[in-house]
Formats: C-alpha cells, structure tokens, sequence
C-alpha cells in the first residue's frame, strides 16, 4: 500500500478558513433571525388589514326580533371585501356566526374555531390570530369576537376573516433575497480584505523563506530581526541561537578534525621510521620493540583525549544530567591511580566531604582524573601531594596541591589551550588534559584556577581548584 504524501498545511489557509468560517456561520444566524423578525412584522402589518375587515364585517351585523326569535343579519356583500385585498394574489374568505353559533353569512365551508381569545393582546379587540388551512391552501385567520345591539335584543357575534398567503409569502422572500445579496456583498468584501490582509501579513514569512534559499549551505549567520513582526521575533531569536549552537559544533568538528590530522601525523611518522630502522636492524630488536611501544602508547593516550575532549563537547548539548555525589568520584580516581602514587612513593593525603552536583559521571571522573593525573607526574618523587574537597553554601571546591616546579604567569592561561607545550622541563604532557578540564567545568557552570604557591618569593608547589556549583544552587 502505497502512503499518504504529506501535503503541508497553509498559513494562508488557515488563517482565511478561521476567518471566513465564523464570519459565514454568523451571517447565516443573523440572516435567519432577520427573516424571522421580518416575517414577524410583515405578519403583524397584514394583522391590522385583516382585524380591519372583521371589524367591517361587524359594522354590517344588526339584531332583529326578540326573545327566542331573535337573530342577527348582515347586509354585507363579498364583493365589498375587494377593497381589502391587496391584490389579485391574494383571497378573503370570512364567515359570521350569530349569537348561537348559527351561520349568518360567507363561506359554510370554512373550518371552526378552535382556539381561544388570548388575555393579552396588541389590539384594542377581542381578536386572536393563527395560521390555519382552507380548501387545502395555508391561511392566516382572524377571529373577532364583535358585539351588536338592536331595539330590544343585544349579543356577541363572531366574524372569521381568512386571507391566502401569497402575498405574504412573496415579501418574505423579497425580504430574505434582499438580505442574501446584501450578506453576499459582505462576505465577499471580508474575504477580499482578508486574503489582502493575510497576503500582507505573510508577507515578512515569504521574504524569510526566500532569504533562508538563497543562502550557502554554510551560512549559519544570524538572520537579520530588523524590521520584522513582533510575533516573529520569537521565532527568529530562537532560529538565530539554533545556529549559533550550529556553527559552534561545526566549527568545534573543523577544530578537531585539524587537531586530529595534524597532531597524530607525527607519532605515526615516528612510528613509521622506526619500524623501517628496526627493519633494517639499525637497532636490537628488544630497543626497537621498546621505542615503538613508546610511540604506540603516546599515539594512544593522543587520541584517548582527543576523544574525551569531543565528547565533552557532545555532553554539553545534551540535557538531562543527575545529580552525582563528586566525593565518591574523587574516591573513585584516587583508588584508580593509587599505582602511579605508590610508584614515586608520594605522601598522599585526601579529605572530602559530600558534594551533589548535577553533571554526567564521567564527566566528574575525567575531570578529577586528569588533574589528579597531571599532579602525579609533576610532582617530584617522594614529595607531598594532598587532595581536598570541600563545600560551602553554593558550591563545592576540589583542591589539588603538589610540590611541583609550577608554571609561569604567562603559561597559566596557555595551558588551558589544547596542545599547548612547556619550554621548562619538568612538565610533560600532550597538552589536552588541562583543555579537557576547562571545558568540562564550563560545560558543567565552573571555574577552575591554577595558582602558584610560594614561600619566600620561591615556588614550592601549584594549587589547582575547581569550584562547581551543588545541584540545589545550579541554575537550570
């Protein structure tokens, strides 16, 4: 089965639907409830012609006789009734009825009534109105209750005054046609003003998308927010973040793809030449084997940070990260690296205190392990090295001291730069260690220091501290 082909959804559209839609519904309502009141008034004009001529009909009616004699006559002719007939589409039928209910005059075939004289009522009469049905045509009737009076007798006769509804029903058309053609007008000049007005409001998308087109698969500048829509300001700022996030991970790939290339090409080269001298027996085999063992560990430990420093950067876009307690690490490395303490016979002391902080574990360990492990190598043989981790109201501390030669003023920020070098013997190192602390404690909100000791204006060790924020005090 074949799938569905997604088709995207148009703003335009959408924008035009949510408009015209409620706009159509409440001129459909509207149009409705005006026919109804028009029809309602009509109704209550042509009310009037017809309580007119029941009232017409009862100025004919006279009482005659007495007693159980007594009836009532009318001397009204039908013909007369054409003076209340709007026009020829319409008819008048009526019928009296005397005192007792005896037909008087009209048509014998109309229906009875059979409502009542409603208690309140908009006429200065006793009339009631109601739609009925004659000779299988739909009426409106009008029922009088008229009083007469003769020389000895007097009573209450009722007159019936039925009228077709042509004439009605032709105005309430009229009247619903000239509503149509006038809600049509307005809905087409609505739809017209709204598609102008969304094409104008969509205006500054169309020009983005066309900028966003035109630009080289490398352009991760920001996009320019001058003179665009505050509703698009949000997401214009969010877009231009996003590639700043972009061209920084690029660019951290370009960096390290040429860190890569060119640091590893010379171990390799060393590497190279000497298995052609061990080849050609330039050495004794047991050195040869003992050098190249050397290069291939250098090479290794090379890309082992090289690896590490890009996955900080990778941990440093990801989210989610627990909340760690930084002594059990320290612990942890400490335990790790006891061989290479034990192997200079160093004074080794280490004190630490509970510290949460959010981070990734491993994180936390490459961290205290690279420093711990630069402190090692630096440290001479049988001197003090001493680790301490304390914590104050926001932020925890790990302090690592050696008896080290330390570093000059100039080299302190130096060695925070990948593949930085040290002209002054006793430091050794590939220069990426101190790197890959500096960006894990900026990707986990720290600081890190590299400070001197000195006693007598003579340099007896290096402090190095890093200060990170506890998971209660971390900013989200």
């Amino acid at each position: 089965m074949r799938p569905r082909r997604y088709r995207p959804r148009s703003l335009r559209r959408t924008l035009l639907l949510g408009i015209l839609l409620p706009v159509f519904a409440f001129i459909v309502v509207n149009t409705v409830v005006l026919y109804r009141q028009a029809l309602a008034a009509a109704d209550t004009a042509y009310d009037r012609t017809l309580l007119a001529t029941a009232k017409s009909l009862g100025e004919q009616l006279s009482v005659t006789g007495s007693g159980d004699n007594v009836r009532i006559e009318s001397t009204l002719l039908y013909s007369a009734l054409e003076a209340f007939e709007a026009d020829n589409r319409s008819r008048i039928f009526y019928r009296v009825n005397g005192l007792k209910g005896e037909m008087v005059s009209g048509f014998e075939d109309m229906p009875a009534w059979r409502t009542e004289i409603p208690q309140k009522n908009l006429y200065a009469a006793l009339v009631n109105f109601y739609d009925d049905e004659y000779r299988g045509v739909p009426v409106r009737m009008a029922v009088l209750l008229q009083p007469v009076s003769g020389v000895y007798e007097q009573g209450m006769a009722t007159i019936q005054v039925a009228e077709t509804l042509e004439l009605r029903e032709t105005l309430a058309r009229q009247i619903l046609l000239d509503t149509l053609w006038r809600q049509a007008a307005l809905v087409i000049v609505v739809a017209l003003v709204v598609v102008f007005v969304v094409q104008r409001a969509t205006r500054p998308v169309r020009a983005l998308s066309h900028a966003l087109g035109l630009r080289s698969e490398n352009d991760l500048s920001p996009l320019p927010t001058e003179g665009a829509p505050r509703e698009l300001l949000p997401l214009l700022d969010a877009t231009n973040q996003h590639m700043q996030r972009l061209s920084h991970l690029l660019e951290h790939q370009k960096r390290f793809v040429r860190d890569t290339s060119h640091q590893l090409r010379t171990p390799l080269a060393v590497l190279k030449t000497q298995v052609q001298s061990a080849q050609r027996g330039d050495v004794p085999p047991a050195l040869a084997l003992e050098e190249i063992g050397h290069t291939v560990e250098r090479a290794t430990e090379l890309a082992n940070q090289m690896l590490a420093l890009a996955k900080v950067e990778q941990l440093r876009q990801e989210q989610g990260a627990s909340v760690i307690d930084w002594a059990d690490v320290v612990r942890g490395v400490a335990l790790d690296l006891s061989a290479l303490i034990a192997d200079r016979s160093l004074d080794f002391s280490i004190d630490t205190h509970p510290a949460p902080v959010q981070a990734h574990e491993w994180a936390l360990r490459e961290l205290s392990r690279n420093l711990l492990h630069n402190a090692i190598k630096n440290t001479p043989p049988g001197s003090a090295l001493s680790v301490a981790l304390v914590v104050d109201a926001n932020s925890a501390a790990l302090t690592i001291r050696d008896e080290g030669p330390g570093i000059s003023p100039a080299l302190r920020e130096r060695l925070f730069q990948p593949f930085a070098t040290e002209p002054a013997p006793g430091i050794s190192g590939s220069g990426l260690g101190l790197a890959i602390c500096r960006e894990i404690v900026q990707s986990l909100h720290g600081g890190i220091e590299l400070n001197n000791r000195t006693r007598q204006g003579t340099v007896v060790g290096l402090d190095a501290t890093v200060r990170l924020p506890l998971a209660a005090a971390t900013t989200p």
